[in-house]
């Protein structure tokens, strides 16, 4: 099954989880890339409830981080745990998806590809071996692991009862920074992090805020990587400013439907985006 085991304090066995003290895994099993849990991290989690702004958002940023080098952590559920991953992977990133359930048990079992993708090109962890389903309490439990991983946890949306606001209260009592997209005051899936906002948590407002935050240049200073070659010639022609699809077809050499699909492909990854001009323009 390609599964790897680390021991608490044997080598390749995060260094970060100790902080957790007596709560911290015994083991973790492992399948993909093990690098993926080295470096700079950030943790990016939510509602699973997520509106089509939380979705957007979370892509935008995971992306960004992506891009940047940063590995994006999250908890594979339904929402903004997936969107944080499929953005990372579409944009050639690295993630890490931290399972409640045994390593080999993707849940929801929708995730069942999601969990084979990430295992194949990233990392999947659990503290939980093969076989073994969900229980009462392993998903609050598993939520320790996100937020020790990352010295920043990033929410998007959470609600009242969101687990998210568990992630944010085991990052918070290990020290480690929790900041928060804000989201509409009438929306339930943002009132849980909008009251942590209330409260004193930082406020993300850009891409370039929430990079700052672990230190990286922002998004202008940091060039996408793995890009296509004809989803690189779409990225240059946009440098100079928005353009409308006819004209960057032209400015690119292709076809019109040529550069459409670039400029989606570019959308996906949280590069692009069309305004309600028609005009394309970077992100």
């Amino acid at each position: 099954m390609n599964v790897d085991l680390l021991a608490f304090n044997s080598p390749g066995y995060p260094s970060s989880l100790t902080r957790l003290g007596r709560t911290a895994p015994a083991q973790l099993f492992v399948i993909g890339d093990r690098s993926h849990l080295a470096g700079p991290t950030v943790a990016i989690v939510g509602t699973r409830d997520a509106t089509s702004y939380g979705i957007r958002t979370t892509r935008t940023l995971a992306a960004a981080f992506a891009r940047a080098g940063v590995s994006v952590i999250s908890g594979m559920a339904r929402g903004i745990d997936a969107a944080a991953h499929r953005a990372a992977l579409d944009a050639g990133g690295r993630t890490v998806a931290v399972l409640g359930t045994g390593i080999d048990v993707p849940y929801p079992r929708g995730h069942r590809e999601l969990h084979r993708l990430i295992g194949e090109r990233a990392c999947v962890i659990s503290e939980y071996g093969p076989g073994v389903g969900a229980f009462p309490g392993t998903f609050p439990k598993r939520n320790r692991i996100i937020a020790a991983l990352a010295p920043l946890t990033i929410i998007v949306e959470a609600g009242h009862r969101s687990g998210a606001l568990i992630t944010a209260r085991h990052a918070k009592a290990i020290g480690n920074e929790v900041a928060c997209v804000p989201g509409p005051f009438d929306s339930p899936q943002s009132a849980g992090s909008n009251h942590l906002l209330r409260d004193g948590a930082p406020f993300i407002a850009s891409v370039a805020d929430a990079l700052s935050m672990v230190g990286i240049a922002s998004p202008e200073e940091v060039e996408p990587l793995h890009l296509t070659d004809v989803d690189g010639r779409v990225w240059k022609a946009l440098a100079a400013g928005p353009l409308q699809p006819d004209a960057l077809s032209v400015k690119c050499h292709l076809t019109v439907r040529e550069c459409l699909a670039a400029v989606t492909s570019l959308e996906l990854q949280g590069l692009a985006e069309c305004l309600v001009s028609g005009e394309v323009r970077r992100r």
